[in-house]
């Protein structure tokens, strides 16, 4: 059975994306811990991250620095920071999250469900660093 992240690269349940390549997306989390909290997923579907391959791991990284890059610009923020956790979705996801202390790291602390309205704003903040970094 598909994923619930396998289902929102498929386009079955919406996304607010802010990147896509061949290997994985980057979309926002719909209950961020911080405002501009994306996932970075890669596009096959590998429960755990240490069965995924080193190249693999290598681009997903490679994407969450540029994501975070963005972030730095586009929020007032101290850090980018970084989780890698599991449990939520059996789908590997990498967290990259706006962060100003550990208090943002509180994964049980988590904003209400987003709509897809309310992440686009923080998204569109993204996509435009994003773009000011190519």
């Amino acid at each position: 059975m598909a994923t619930l992240f396998t289902k929102i690269i498929n386009g079955e349940i919406p996304g607010t994306f802010v990147h896509q390549d061949d290997k994985c997306v980057a979309f926002l989390d719909v209950a961020p811990m911080t405002e501009g909290h994306v996932m970075v997923v890669p596009r096959e579907e590998i429960s755990h991250w240490i069965d995924a391959d080193a190249e693999l791991l290598a681009h997903l990284t490679a994407v969450a620095k540029r994501i975070g890059e963005a972030q730095k610009r586009a929020f007032d923020c101290e850090r980018i920071g970084l989780l890698v956790v599991g449990y939520e979705v059996p789908h590997l996801h990498i967290h990259v999250l706006p962060t100003n202390s550990m208090d943002d790291f509180d994964i049980s602390d988590r904003a209400p469900m987003q709509t897809p309205e309310q992440l686009e704003a923080p998204a569109e903040k993204i996509r435009q660093a994003l773009s000011e970094l190519s």
